[in-house]
């Protein structure tokens, strides 16, 4: 069409005039490629620190209001939890039966509508100015749009502002400040771009606020946002190699339809918030989901969870079956390697996670008696009820002197052996 011609053109030329001292090299090529020539806008930032690493097409990122969408149900989210509108069992409705997390995780509306009407528009309103909408970041950059709230009507509540966020206006770097507030714990951060080395030198983190919201809040917003990217709404953005969370919004604002994604990765240990925002043609089908999810994967190399990172340090039921499963095929496929050359295996080896000798002949035999360390990133990061690990059986055959602790450190951890008599 002619119309999303023309608007892709506005925003290449947008970018050829974006400003790159400061800008990280390497994310800003991943996310112009991930971009394409569309209509859109990428924002990616250190959710931990503030620092920006690139925006691509910085008229719309930091200078053009857009409607959030879906994206406002984080707010909505937050708010309701909060406020105690959200059972602890995660459930609304009468006869209609459906929790927070399918609810983020399938952006529901008649969910998010409910809980708003229980909350009211004050304190929706109230919430999202905490959480940083309606106001500029405060970033090192001039001309910042400070977004636009909902004008609250007495006696009247507009239940499509809960969901659809009707009366809204964000920025896309206002949607990653928030949702980098989602991902360190509720630091509401101001972002900085480093303009020169020596701005670099002395950029520290500046916190706007710390959010009076408790950290049991953040844990239960946490798995709908996951699920929404596992098998939701943010399917196109999923990255196999590491867990991302983040909510999608697509709706017809002022200017079309506008598709949008605000996002962070890993769960585990969060070093990017990345956030698209498309319009026109472009801002259906979740477009904004690919270009996140390509970005995700090119840079995983240099912002991904390291293999060996221990997270976890108890497991629920259902991780512990998973992880049962696993250490049962690494078992089969180790070959029982904590064995010795000629096929005994010592109690020392037992009782300590001492690596097991070989003869001086045979070198290539010589191999720990841990195997290779798996990934233990949780799959579902912080769950509502934590049960302690049983301890291991004892082996009553085992000459071991050692008493094993009921919880080792994962990276450590050595699977009981049988002892051949």
């Amino acid at each position: 069409m002619a119309i999303d011609k023309a608007m892709r053109d506005e925003v290449q030329a947008y970018i050829a005039k974006d400003d790159l001292t400061g800008e990280d090299p390497e994310v800003r090529r991943v996310a112009i490629n991930a971009l394409g020539n569309h209509a859109g806008t990428v924002v990616v930032m250190d959710p931990m620190t503030g620092r920006v690493y690139s925006m691509v097409n910085q008229e719309w990122a930091l200078r053009r209001g857009f409607k959030p969408c879906s994206t406002i149900k984080l707010v909505t989210g937050v708010a309701g939890l909060s406020e105690n509108a959200i059972p602890a069992v995660d459930t609304v409705g009468d006869g209609y039966r459906i929790d927070l997390t399918s609810a983020l995780a399938h952006s529901d509306n008649y969910f998010f509508q409910t809980v708003g009407t229980k909350i009211g528009s004050d304190k929706m309103v109230s919430y999202a100015r905490e959480l940083g909408l309606g106001e500029k970041t405060g970033i090192n950059v001039p001309f910042e749009f400070p977004g636009k709230l909902p004008e609250v009507k007495p006696g009247i509540v507009e239940r499509r502002m809960f969901s659809h966020a009707d009366g809204f206006a964000v920025t896309p770097l206002q949607l990653g400040t928030l949702v980098s507030a989602m991902a360190n714990g509720g630091k509401l951060l101001v972002p900085q771009i480093a303009h020169s080395a020596r701005e670099a030198n002395k950029m520290g983190v500046k916190v706007r606020r710390q959010l009076p919201i408790t950290t049991d809040v953040w844990q239960r917003m946490v798995p709908g946002m996951v699920g929404a990217v596992n098998y939701g709404t943010a399917r196109k953005s999923y990255d196999p190699t590491q867990t991302v969370a983040g909510k999608t919004g697509t709706c017809i604002g002022d200017g079309g339809w506008v598709g949008l994604f605000t996002s962070y990765a890993p769960l585990a240990n969060p070093r990017l918030a990345v956030v698209v925002i498309a319009q026109g043609t472009d801002g259906r089908r979740h477009f904004p989901t690919a270009v996140a999810g390509e970005i995700y994967r090119q840079l995983n190399h240099r912002f991904g969870t390291a293999i060996n990172l221990q997270v976890a340090s108890t497991l629920d039921d259902e991780e512990k079956e998973v992880a049962d499963a696993e250490a049962a095929a690494d078992a089969a496929a180790d070959g029982e390697t904590t064995e010795t050359s000629n096929g005994e295996t010592t109690p020392a080896a037992t009782a300590t996670a001492t690596p097991v000798t070989t003869t001086p002949a045979a070198p290539a035999a010589a191999k720990p008696a841990t195997p290779e360390p798996r990934n233990t990133v949780k799959r579902v990061l912080m769950p509502l009820e934590k049960k302690p690990v049983e301890a291991p059986k004892s082996n009553n055959q085992s000459n071991t002197t050692t008493k094993t602790p009921a919880t080792v450190t994962p990276g450590t951890e050595q699977r009981p052996r049988r002892i051949q008599p």
